[in-house]
């Protein structure tokens, strides 16, 4: 019972965490892509590193507690992350193709809801699944394989 309740606070900071990186993120994306007109890749990739390093610092400090990284497990790190950043620019690419960037979702109060932003956050929530799996056993093991 302990393990399954340590398991659920794990995902829990996980998640809050994930949250957290995604604000950053996002937030970046937008100010890179529409205010300083940076390619919508170009700014993504940017903001999805920037996010990175936070997320690096509070998964070995606050969500996987057991390991406290080292060289092994930030190279891991690293490489998951590389893949992660692959995978998201590759999904906002092909989902740029299928809707493109430009085009209004929404509007809400006053602002505009652009398909490049739907895009992102149906990327990021499909690369959380690989980053869960693949940093949690980077950091518990502290190495990639």
């Amino acid at each position: 019972m302990k393990k399954d309740t340590s398991r659920i606070r794990e995902i829990l900071r996980f998640v809050i965490t994930g949250g957290v990186c995604f604000l950053i993120e996002f937030v970046l994306l937008v100010l890179l892509r529409d205010r300083a007109h940076w390619p919508t890749l170009i700014a993504n990739a940017v903001a999805f590193l920037v996010s990175v390093v936070v997320n690096y610092l509070l998964c070995v400090f606050w969500v996987f507690r057991t390991r406290r990284g080292g060289v092994s497990a930030g190279t891991g790190f690293l490489v998951t992350s590389l893949i992660g950043l692959a995978l998201n620019e590759l999904l906002m690419f092909l989902f740029g193709l299928i809707w493109g960037e430009d085009g209004v979702l929404l509007t809400l109060a006053g602002r505009t809801v652009s398909m490049y932003m739907f895009s992102k956050c149906l990327a990021t929530g499909l690369v959380m699944v690989w980053n869960y799996i693949s940093k949690r056993y980077v950091l518990r093991h502290g190495r990639v394989g």
